[in-house]
């Protein structure tokens, strides 16, 4: 039975591994440490959730709010459990979360060659902006 419930930092170490063997995934050395994903779910505590099958992590999803818009970042499920509602029931959780907060629009950003996020995010109504062009710098020096 699958259980969905909110991302613990004492999760870190199996979404880690969850998202180190995701292709298409994107880690950062700072943002993506037990440090970062500490001070992210701090700031975040009811909007980053977990998805379990019989104890085992198997799916996360983690969303920043800013008090105008959501951002969603490393969603993912393990691979050979996909196509079986994991993700979409991880993303109807952060779309409560949002709700609860108020907020009314909701971004991501998923890398270009990322075919299995890209398509996803599309199947979920999702849609594709290019009309803006995403920059960004490190401050961290």
């Amino acid at each position: 039975m699958m259980e969905i419930r909110l991302m613990q930092i004492t999760d870190y170490e199996q979404v880690y591994e969850l998202w180190h063997h995701t292709k298409g995934m994107a880690l950062r050395n700072y943002d993506d440490s037990e440090e970062g994903i500490a001070k992210f779910l701090e700031k975040n505590p009811t909007s980053n959730f977990v998805a379990l099958i019989d104890g085992e992590l198997v799916g996360a999803i983690m969303c920043g709010m800013d008090g105008r818009r959501a951002y969603i970042y490393h969603t993912t499920v393990k691979e050979h459990l996909r196509g079986q509602g994991i993700g979409k029931a991880l993303l109807h959780a952060v779309y409560g979360a949002i709700k609860e907060a108020g907020i009314h629009k909701s971004g991501l950003l998923v890398l270009k060659d990322n075919e299995i996020g890209n398509q996803f995010w599309r199947s979920q109504g999702w849609d594709e902006r290019n009309d803006v062009t995403y920059y960004s710098k490190s401050t961290a020096r």
